[in-house]
């Protein structure tokens, strides 16, 4: 199952000004945050651990490491089976919460949505809720 595509965001009604990979640093936040939170599939964990090593160092913001190592798409592969729960409940659902939280906490002081900036700070910053997110869903499964 595919959650989400970079493509299908610089694909559409995408500002000019941004290049191509500003379409998946809200995919990647996500993935990230799932990867580093002990959700990672077994893609990550078994058959290119090396790729995970580079994420948990910081070696690249979370957009650059979901492009340079997912192909700019989001799959159920990328996770494991809890983590396939939530985002199926957190990110996928058409009553999801991933992108409405991300608006809120990244979105403020951007042009637009797909200018957040791929940055670890914005990471720390949108991690504080999907901790608190994964917790209440965690505790009512």
């Amino acid at each position: 199952m595919k959650y989400d595509d970079a493509s299908w965001h610089y694909g559409g009604d995408f500002p000019s000004n941004l290049s191509d990979e500003a379409g998946g640093t809200h995919i990647g936040m996500f993935v990230a945050w799932c990867l580093l939170n002990g959700l990672a599939g077994e893609i990550h964990t078994d058959e290119f651990p090396e790729g995970l090593e580079k994420l948990k160092n910081r070696e690249e913001t979370p957009g650059q490491w979901f492009i340079n190592n997912c192909d700019e798409k989001f799959t159920d592969e990328d996770l494991n089976e809890t983590g396939n729960k939530f985002a199926q409940y957190y990110y996928a659902d058409k009553n999801a919460s991933y992108l409405g939280v991300y608006e809120r906490i990244l979105g403020q002081n951007v042009s637009h949505l797909y200018a957040v900036p791929d940055t670890w700070e914005s990471f720390e910053k949108l991690a504080r809720v999907l901790n608190e997110a994964f917790s209440q869903w965690s505790s009512n499964g």
